[in-house]
C-alpha cells in the first residue's frame, strides 16, 4: 500500500475518532467548560506509534471544538493545545511512559486560560485544577491504558 495514502487513512480514521469520543464526552457534559474529561483526549498517546496522529489528532480536535460550539478563543487555542501535545508527544516517543506528559501539560497551561478569557469563567487558579485533573484522568489514565493495548498490536494497526 502506498505509505501517503496510508499515512492519510490513519490521520482521517484518527481525527473521526476523536470527534466520535468528543461528542460523546460532550452528550454526557464532559467536553467543555471548568470541567473536562474528554475521552477522546485518550487519543492523544497515538503520536508514541504514528506521525499520521499529530493532523488527525489536530483536525480532530478542530472539527470537535466547532461541533461543540465553542467560541473562537476555544476552538484556536484549544486545537493549537492539541497540536502542540501531539508534537511533542511524537517527540519523546522513544519514552513510553512519557507519552501522556505533553497534552497534559499543553492542556493544563492553556484551556485555564480560554475558559476565562473566552467563557469568563473564573477562579483562573481552579480552572487549572479542574482541567489539569481532567487532563489526568483523560491522557494518563485512559490514554495510558489505551497505550498499553494498542503496542500489543502496533504492529497490526500502524
Amino acid at each position: 500500500m502506498n505509505k501517503k495514502v496510508l499515512f492519510i487513512v490513519h490521520a482521517a480514521v484518527i481525527a473521526a475518532l476523536y470527534v466520535v469520543l468528543t461528542l460523546l464526552a460532550n452528550a454526557l457534559g464532559l467536553a467543555n467548560y471548568a470541567v473536562q474529561v474528554r475521552f477522546s483526549e485518550a487519543l492523544t498517546i497515538l503520536p508514541f506509534f504514528t506521525p499520521a496522529a499529530i493532523p488527525g489528532l489536530c483536525i480532530g480536535c478542530l472539527l470537535s471544538n466547532i461541533m461543540t460550539g465553542c467560541a473562537l478563543p476555544d476552538i484556536i487555542f484549544g486545537t493549537a493545545a492539541t497540536l502542540l501535545g501531539a508534537v511533542f508527544t511524537y517527540l519523546l516517543r522513544n519514552h513510553k511512559w512519557l507519552a501522556p506528559i505533553p497534552p497534559i501539560v499543553a492542556n493544563t497551561v492553556i484551556i485555564p486560560f480560554v475558559l476565562l478569557y473566552a467563557y469568563g469563567i473564573k477562579p483562573l487558579w481552579l480552572s487549572f485544577i479542574t482541567v489539569g485533573a481532567g487532563e489526568i484522568i483523560s491522557c494518563g489514565v485512559l490514554g495510558m491504558l489505551l497505550l498499553g493495548v494498542l503496542n500489543k498490536y502496533k504492529r497490526y494497526i500502524f
